[in-house]
């Protein structure tokens, strides 16, 4: 049967979009808390297509797993599977999206475990029911390396580790000097000298440190906000300092509350920003 405007705008609402070119199909959006599936819900997943859907799984860039070829009779049965596995549908609409992470929790580079952190985020906002004045879009990413493109989103998280020497320690080897790609390290006479406008708090010195000559004298998150990419992109706007991860999941509830409180109907978090004023809006932030 073809399905309704109607039936289509009410399943929408559930994570099910319409699958143009079809008259009663839809792609289902399965969340993922933080990209990660066990190996039963995968399972569960791939069962639920070939029952319910095309045969096929198709994964979205918000780490989400989309079922396609799902009839409108179907949803509510394919629903019911996967609550079975722990799984829901949805992300979709004007309220937070789900949450994307990089791999940060086990890549060599990663300052956080990012997977962690998202499913924070995850069940503390995800599932709150008020909407938005429009999408809402979170990233952590583990190190500046920026893989998740946490500054590109709404809000976004990146690992950060400040680094400071020990003289006492260091035999001069020049190992943190060759190992800085930000040409932040340099060694001057007697001293290492670290150049902190340069330096990006990536924490490579302190991995490669044979000496354990540089830790770090500040550890955990820097806050991005108001980012956006597509049709128009939009730079994050950067709060200062290091936060730890808790302080960064309190902020972004306060962040969402300015959003909610100056956000016009359809106006992108970062539109929004540049409205009301960047300072403003830091300030919003980070001193209530």
């Amino acid at each position: 049967m073809k399905v309704t405007e109607n039936q289509k705008k009410e399943v929408k609402a559930k994570g099910c979009l319409f699958n143009r070119g079809s008259e009663d199909e839809f792609n289902v959006r399965i969340i993922t808390e933080n990209g990660v599936l066990t190996a039963e819900q995968t399972v569960c997943t791939a069962r639920a297509a070939e029952r319910f859907g095309a045969g096929t799984l198709t994964l979205t860039t918000r780490m989400t797993v989309e079922i396609p070829g799902v009839k409108y009779e179907n949803i509510e049965p394919l629903q019911e599977f996967i609550a079975g596995c722990g799984l829901k549908t949805g992300g979709t609409g004007d309220r937070i999206r789900p949450v994307t992470a990089c791999k940060g929790t086990t890549c060599v580079y990663g300052q956080i475990d990012t997977q962690a952190v998202a499913k924070k985020i995850h069940d503390t906002y995800f599932w709150q029911t008020e909407e938005l004045p429009h999408k809402f879009k979170i990233a952590v990413g583990g190190c500046p390396n920026n893989c998740a493109k946490p500054d590109l989103n709404d809000f976004g998280l990146i690992g950060q580790s400040r680094p400071q020497i020990d003289m006492d320690l260091c035999r001069k080897c020049g190992k943190c000097e060759r190992a800085c790609k930000m040409a932040a390290i340099r060694q001057e006479g007697e001293e290492i000298i670290t150049d902190y406008e340069k330096c990006n708090s990536c924490g490579q010195c302190i991995r490669i440190c044979p000496f354990s000559a540089i830790s770090a004298s500040e550890h955990g998150v820097k806050i991005v906000i108001g980012g956006k990419w597509g049709r128009q992109r939009r730079p994050a706007t950067e709060l200062p300092g290091i936060y730890s991860e808790d302080e960064a999941v309190e902020i972004l509830g306060k962040t969402i509350a300015v959003f909610r409180k100056y956000g016009e109907k359809k106006e992108r978090f970062g539109d929004m920003i540049d409205r009301v004023g960047e300072e403003t809006v830091r300030d919003e932030i980070v001193q209530n």
